[in-house]
């Protein structure tokens, strides 16, 4: 418990050094909210990576893996492929708009005001969802490595981890930020590497072996391994398998649409580094996910699916579980001690890498769009902008810390799931109509975005997530009546369709506007002149 303290300390010290250097280099607008276009491809992959890898894909997939076998891989595999959809679809394109957040994009042909206000209200929401995820991920963790109980002091030690964020964000900025997420991706990667390459060992490296203790293990034998223990159940029917393709359609659509991915693509000075930084974090985040079905069985084989649910319901401290398991069965005691701790620092380090990274892309949108754009009409300036950003990050921080300390006992990759639904259904069908389709005009982008965000948060409100489950928010109330848990196969296409609608019932178009959006996106003319501007 101890050496777990004094790692985590480490490492908050060194990011913490980071970040104030960062300030330092933080002079104007561009500095704070992309970093000054400074990152190499290289650089801005690992940050994506550590920006993309939480507490979710550490914890939320490994626990999801250990309880529920072949069913929870699939939470790697859609937010791997996810990546293919950021590639090709938007990556350079939003890097060519040279802004610095997605409602850039879409203002740039249409009236501004309604689309800044649209488009911020939902990355605060969706931002606010992730980092829900994360704050529970932190409670659970310091709930294993401190062997803290108490609700009150797992609370206390989600207050810490948000005010940890908010500093991060507040004096570094996208500098500050982006390097301590460069850190985090390396030592996580590293972490993770070290309990595969232990596990395979002590399995002989055969696969099959390990797959067949898992299948033991988990008591529920060789359907462990087959489709259909967590979605498509015979119990759960027709809505388990819906269910199943609404979470593949959220995953793999989400990525595209989140804020505090998106923001990642103004960090490079070219639409080559753009590609370059996408190509790395895919290799950075595939390798990484292959781990994760390794760290999933493994639990289940080692430590054994009771004992997580004895830890934590959910199983978001399998990955720290298996580390102190398997350093005690070929370390001794003080191995596995050992592991535990350092398992258990990278698991911090990834959730404050990630929580300033959400808590950055929220503040600036705050600040950048509503506050300058909308409240101030245009005639905020940079200093003022980014006071404001500091100012709301302290307010993001305070929301996201009272969500989370609602939610404990969700597990996190669900939670991020809802988020990546959430950024499908309102930020997805915006910002792929504003790039690809001529005629799409303000009344559609305002319909896509608010249509796509409310029928998700309805769907989720009226979900089993909120109550009439035995792992809801509140479980002593029932009012679902909508019977999935994740609403990505209902409210996307809502979406999509809204925007459609909005688009034709409205007669504005702007040829010209369309036209020079279609060249910079596609070019890169003009970007730096409109970042000047």
């Amino acid at each position: 418990m101890t050496l777990s303290a004094v790692l985590f300390l480490v490492f908050v010290v060194a990011t913490l050094g980071i970040t104030f250097w960062a300030s330092r280099q933080t002079k104007t607008a561009a500095d704070y909210y992309a970093g000054g276009r400074s990152f190499t491809g290289f650089q801005n992959g690992l940050a994506i990576g550590g920006d993309y890898m939480s507490a979710a894909s550490f914890l939320g997939i490994a626990g999801i893996i250990a309880l529920s076998g072949y069913d929870g891989f699939l939470y790697s595999i859609g937010f791997l492929v996810a990546w293919l959809v950021a590639l090709l679809l938007v990556a350079e394109l939003m890097r060519n708009s040279g802004k610095f957040t997605m409602a850039d994009v879409l203002a740039f042909r249409m009236s501004p005001r309604p689309v800044r206000t649209a488009a911020g209200v939902s990355t605060i929401v969706v931002s606010i969802f992730y980092l829900l995820a994360q704050m529970v991920g932190a409670g659970a963790l310091v709930g294993l490595l401190l062997g803290v109980t108490d609700p009150a002091q797992k609370n206390l030690v989600i207050v810490g981890v948000g005010v940890l964020m908010i500093i991060y964000v507040v004096v570094g900025g996208m500098k500050g930020t982006t390097w301590v997420q460069i850190v985090k991706a390396v030592l996580l990667m590293g972490g993770a590497a070290l309990v595969t390459l232990l596990v395979l060992g002590k399995f002989g490296f055969n696969l099959s072996a390990l797959l067949g203790d898992a299948a033991t293990q988990s008591g529920k034998g060789e359907a462990f391994l087959k489709p259909g223990l967590k979605y498509g159940t015979e119990a759960q029917g027709l809505a388990g398998k819906l269910d199943l393709i609404s979470l593949g359609l959220a995953l793999v659509l989400g990525t595209a649409g989140l804020p505090h991915i998106l923001i990642r693509f103004y960090t490079v000075p070219t639409a080559k580094d753009a590609r370059k930084s996408v190509l790395w974090g895919i290799g950075i985040i595939g390798t990484f996910y292959l781990l994760t079905l390794v760290l999933g069985f493994g639990a289940a084989a080692v430590v054994g699916t009771k004992a997580i649910t004895a830890g934590d319901k959910a199983g978001n401290t399998a990955a720290p579980m298996l580390a102190q398991r398997i350093g005690e069965d070929i370390f001794g005691p003080i191995g596995g001690t050992i592991l535990l701790a350092l398992i258990g620092a990278v698991a911090f380090a990834t959730i404050l890498a990630v929580v300033a990274g959400l808590t950055l892309a929220s503040s600036s949108s705050f600040a950048h769009d509503l506050y300058a754009h909308v409240f101030r009409r245009g005639t905020a300036s940079e200093r003022q902008e980014v006071v404001v950003a500091k100012v709301s990050a302290f307010v993001i921080g305070a929301a996201s810390i009272g969500l989370g300390i609602l939610a404990q006992g969700q597990n996190v990759a669900f939670l991020v799931a809802l988020a990546f639904a959430v950024a499908a259904s309102g930020n997805l069908p915006a910002i792929l109509y504003s790039l690809f389709w001529k005629r799409f005009n303000t009344v559609g982008a305002v319909s896509a975005i608010y249509g796509g965000l409310v029928s998700a948060l309805i769907l989720v409100i009226f979900s089993p997530v909120v109550s009439g489950s035995a792992t809801a928010l509140f479980k002593d109330a029932n009012f679902a009546w909508f019977p999935l848990s994740n609403p990505g196969l209902i409210s996307i296409p809502v979406g999509f369709f809204c925007g459609w609608l909005g688009t034709v019932l409205s007669k504005e178009y702007n040829a010209a506007k369309y036209a020079e959006i279609e060249v910079r996106s596609l070019t890169g003319v003009g970007a730096e002149q409109a970042v000047k501007h």
